[in-house]
């Protein structure tokens, strides 16, 4: 890739300086370019781009702190720095009150020119790197809004809207693939710290032993292995937002720790004992049903009320069909890599016809393997969705796995027939054929390794 040089202009009618700071700059990354008054200066800025600007304060043809709004309409990012053999307070002043980044007083050292220049470069760096982030995050800002036109998103959208106005924690349910990361990223986005940190964590991705140094960070000898001290996502977020994705599998002794963070608003690492503030605003989310998980003794009540000031419901696509349209022009649009892609006629009517077990997420993933795998500029996901569903529900059937008449039952066989009939009424989704059978997801991706069941056809 080819670098791109850094531009410095120095404006000054001394030629012997000029020089003689052309020289000290000179460099494989950098272009210098010089000017002798105020006419040459104004139009080199006008044809291109100066990064740095070495300014002498009084030109054959006007006063350089004069030409300063002038430089900086051609360029808001050039570092100006006055030079003048002749300083004053109120030569500063006027200095910088037009934009100058420094001043210095000739005679000086190219060393100590060398100093402001280093300093100007990297608040310029800095600069385009927070230009960058904002881009980005205006970027993300547009792209993670729930999608649609149904009573149910206005009402979502008015809910994030509100949420983004406040610091107060926020629970969203809904099953999965539904949209819950995209909603906290919605609120997190829609608010005025929006340049803050979002941090994401899912609490039924982690070994319960990680969760916790995961969110708190550990002190040095904490444990076994912990040769240094690590942040926390809590320390890490500072500030911004921080997402617990899956709330409902966090282990009830990592449940009252959260509580007394969200409680008095501090933390403490792992083997430490100094409390660390914790300003972060907590979304949580999950596809569990919590007031079944509070019955059950497996969530507790008093953090289900903490987290729950603000609650976001996304209800299955299932139950919003008329979104599916809008939904197909975001993601296709998404999917297609520059290419200009279409859904054939009938095909809308076909996928809102589906109950879509997998919500948005499965919606996606069927838009992205017909733009893959289907030739031309019309797609046709409703075949290849039907396809899959066929093949998906032939192993899965209930009936294929009984034992033949006359033969014994273990206790075995009706724990594998009771799994994979849950498989086949779920349509192969794992995390609600887990839930239905009381199990833990991890534990039926074991069993179903057991039982060399083929995940390809989900």
């Amino acid at each position: 890739m080819h670098k791109i040089k850094r531009s410095i202009l120095i404006v000054d009618d001394d030629r012997n300086f000029c020089m003689s700071v052309a020289e000290y700059l000179k460099a494989d990354d950098t272009e210098v370019s010089v000017a002798h008054t105020a006419r040459e200066c104004l139009d080199i800025c006008s044809k291109n781009r100066i990064d740095l600007m070495l300014l002498d304060q009084q030109l054959p043809d006007a006063e350089g702190y004069t030409l300063c709004p002038a430089i900086l309409n051609f360029n808001t990012q050039t570092k100006i720095i006055f030079t003048t053999a002749f300083p004053s307070f109120d030569n500063a002043v006027k200095a910088v009150r037009a934009g100058a980044f420094d001043y210095l007083s000739k005679p000086f050292e190219l060393e100590e020119l060398g100093l402001a220049m280093t300093q100007a470069l990297r608040i310029l760096g800095l600069e385009k790197v927070e230009q960058f982030q904002n881009y980005c995050s205006d970027r993300e800002r547009e792209e993670h809004v729930p999608v649609g036109q149904s009573r149910a998103i206005a009402d979502i959208h008015r809910l994030i809207k509100l949420a983004a106005n406040a610091d107060a924690p926020v629970l969203i349910t809904g099953e999965t693939g539904s949209g819950k990361n995209v909603a906290a990223r919605s609120i997190h986005y829609g608010c005025q710290f929006r340049q803050s940190p979002f941090i994401s964590i899912n609490c039924a991705a982690l070994p319960e032993s990680l969760i916790e140094a995961e969110l708190f960070g550990y002190e040095k000898g904490a444990f076994t292995g912990a040769v240094a001290m690590k942040k926390g996502m809590f320390e890490m977020a500072e500030g911004g937002t921080i997402f617990l994705d899956e709330i409902g599998e966090m282990p009830m002794a990592l449940q009252a720790k959260l509580l007394g963070v969200l409680d008095d608003g501090t933390c403490r690492r792992l083997g430490g004992t100094t409390p660390l503030h914790a300003q972060v605003r907590v979304i949580a989310a999950t596809s569990v049903d919590l007031e079944k998980a509070i019955k059950a003794r497996t969530f507790r009540e008093d953090l289900y009320y903490r987290l729950g000031v603000i609650k976001i419901h996304l209800p299955p696509l299932r139950e919003r069909r008329e979104d599916i349209p809008a939904l197909c022009d975001v993601l296709i649009t998404k999917v297609a890599k520059g290419r200009q892609l279409r859904l054939a006629e009938g095909q809308i009517e076909k996928l809102m016809q589906y109950d879509w077990p997998g919500n948005v997420r499965e919606l996606r993933n069927i838009l992205e393997r017909a733009a893959i795998l289907q030739q031309g500029a019309e797609l046709q996901p409703a075949e290849l969705l039907a396809a899959a569903t066929r093949k998906a529900a032939q192993p899965l059937r209930a009936a294929e796995h009984k034992p033949a008449a006359g033969s014994s039952v273990t206790l075995d066989d009706i724990e594998k027939n009771h799994i994979l009939a849950a498989l086949t009424e779920h349509a192969g989704n794992l995390s609600r054929a887990a839930r239905a059978v009381g199990i833990s997801l991890s534990t039926l991706k074991r069993k179903l390794k057991k039982y060399n069941y083929d995940r390809t056809n989900e």
